[in-house]
């Protein structure tokens, strides 16, 4: 897919050819969504605890005893059935939320998400977005020329400092490292401003394989018994010269 490069008035500089790899997968709707919950699901905090019979605060002693008082039988004031007692079925904090994701299947996921920005034409990439000074006004002014009015993500090949500090004051926008980049980030935000610096960084985060070539049995053993007959050599020579 053949994409224009823009400069920070909004004007064409160049064309560039997006790595179909990454911006040419097919989207699965089951996919991506099963992806976001398990990443969702990942993140969720259990605050929620209620004490059962076990973690409540007295109950050692019998209440009263099993006959002749003509109340009811009770063995503990721990027990649901009393005021303060414990709670049942409650919520625990000890409850995993957590789910295991494949990480071929995250990646995919991700890249469905931004192959499906590009077709959208929500993905926009700008040649270079280094800010000297803090300024939002400057910010306001690159979303005007791209025409982004609801909310952006900006992604970036490296933080700069003067680029946060002038998007904190901007509701709806975000500002994130390429290698960082994931799929909750993506469709969390309307539009998606890239830096061409950060397209090669996405390339090299997650396209990069370093293949390690592994030397053969045989090889390995030839190898052994020749370190095996140096060592035997060296030990005669030792032997000869005492």
């Amino acid at each position: 897919m053949k994409v224009k490069v823009f400069n920070n008035e909004g004007k064409a500089v160049k064309d560039i050819v997006l790595n179909p790899d990454i911006f040419g997968i097919d989207v699965n709707p089951e996919t991506v969504r099963q992806v976001v919950l398990a990443m969702q699901a990942n993140k969720r905090f259990n605050f929620a605890h209620a004490k059962d019979r076990s973690e409540v605060r007295g109950g050692g002693a019998k209440p009263w005893k099993q006959k002749g008082t003509g109340r009811a039988r009770h063995g503990s004031r721990r027990s649901p059935l009393w005021i303060g007692g414990g709670v049942t079925f409650g919520p625990s904090k000890d409850r995993n939320f957590s789910q295991k994701i494949n990480k071929k299947m995250k990646r995919t996921a991700l890249f469905m998400v931004l192959s499906d920005r590009a077709v959208d034409n929500s993905l926009k990439i700008i040649d270079k977005l280094d800010l000297t000074e803090y300024k939002t006004k400057k910010i306001l002014e690159i979303m005007k020329n791209f025409e982004i009015e609801k909310s952006l993500l900006i992604v970036t090949d490296n933080f700069n400092s003067e680029l946060i500090k002038s998007v904190s004051n901007i509701p709806k926008i975000d500002v994130i490292e390429a290698r960082n980049i994931n799929i909750l980030e993506v469709i969390k935000y309307k539009d998606i401003l890239v830096t061409e610096n950060g397209l090669s960084v996405i390339d090299e985060t997650f396209l990069s394989k370093k293949v390690v070539k592994k030397a053969p049995a045989s090889e390995k053993k030839e190898t052994v018994k020749e370190e095996v007959k140096t060592e035997a050599k060296e030990a005669k020579e030792v032997t000869k010269s005492k």
